[in-house]
């Protein structure tokens, strides 16, 4: 009969043990900043592998994968200008597990074209991570030397002059437009496919000028093949501090493109927040410092706010610019 009851009390004992681990437990998986993230975490890239913005994510998901505890896996998903992946993670469930990876490119097109998702509130934007500096080129031969020159020469010649981008709608061909609304002048936009076509073009005196990343422009720029003209940020570059900003001939002009990453909406503010501090705690050691600084970036860690606001503002200046030049991108 003891024995009965000792194992009765025992099973009780160990029910209740089992009942308060469970609630334990529960209230545990409750918590979404402390568990976060509980399964591995996908980076949705709207673009094909490469380029600049790709190199920054795919140093930054190891480093976040060893923080954090769970795989941080990038997800090449391109097409639509980066509208599929984009499209992808505003329609994902919101817990932070599917992020996107963004550039300026990515608000150069919500601020030329309607797009299915709503580029600021079907997101929660994390962080700005690097900025790029624009810079204004030219052929070597082309009778400007500065800004007020180019201005100058523009407006004399008007729509005769003529520009290289790598595609309408793009953040080259913004930047030109935006530069010509400033101004009060005209001229004639080529298009390319891409970056190589139209700087082969501008070197052999097919084109007249063309904004482009000072990543892209400097070692041209360096050894003569093309001439800077202005930097198109509002302060002069570190970079390349001998080019004066654009901003000094067109006050208010400030062209960069930018990385950034960004979750579904209603993703909870606690995850983001907690992404942003480890994304910041990443970008703050000399290593990964030093590899996006020598990749040509400006380090521009921003808060969720913030970035925010940044992204909202260049799709507002892009649809302007849109706009007042009657620009249709297709």
């Amino acid at each position: 009969m003891r024995e009965t009851i000792k194992c009765r009390l025992t099973a009780a004992a160990a029910a209740g043990v089992a009942a308060v681990a469970g609630f334990a437990a529960s209230a545990h998986a409750a918590d979404p900043v402390k568990d976060y993230p509980l399964r591995p975490v996908r980076i949705v890239s709207g673009y094909t592998a490469g380029g600049s913005t790709d190199f920054l994510f795919r140093v930054l998901a190891p480093k976040l994968t060893d923080r954090l505890g769970q795989p941080f896996i990038i997800d090449y998903r391109p097409g639509g200008s980066g509208t599929i992946g984009a499209n992808l993670v505003a329609k994902a469930t919101p817990d932070g597990h599917t992020l996107l990876s963004m550039s300026g490119a990515f608000t150069a097109h919500a601020g030329s074209v309607p797009t299915s998702y709503d580029a600021v509130k079907d997101f929660e934007w994390i962080t700005t991570i690097v900025s790029y500096p624009f810079v204004l080129t030219a052929r070597n031969d082309l009778p400007a030397k500065s800004a007020a020159d180019l201005v100058a020469l523009l407006k004399k010649n008007p729509g005769k002059l003529n520009y290289g981008s790598v595609g309408v709608g793009s953040v080259f061909h913004l930047a030109a437009e935006l530069f010509n609304a400033m101004a009060g002048t005209d001229s004639t936009h080529i298009p390319y496919k891409g970056g190589n076509e139209a700087l082969t073009d501008m070197i052999g005196g097919r084109i007249d000028y063309m904004f482009m990343t000072l990543t892209g422009a400097s070692a041209l720029i360096r050894t003569n093949r093309i001439r800077g003209i202005a930097i198109c940020s509002k302060e002069r570059s570190p970079q390349m501090p001998e080019l004066p900003p654009v901003s000094q001939v067109l006050p208010g002009y400030d062209v960069n493109s930018f990385a950034g990453i960004g979750a579904t909406g209603r993703t909870p503010r606690a995850v983001v927040a907690k992404l942003n501090r480890e994304i910041h705690a990443v970008m703050a050691t000399a290593e990964v410092t030093k590899l996006f600084t020598e990749a040509g970036g400006d380090m521009y860690p921003q808060s969720p706010e913030a970035t925010t606001r940044h992204i909202a503002g260049e799709i507002d200046k892009w649809r302007r610019v849109v706009k007042e030049r009657r620009i249709e991108v297709k």
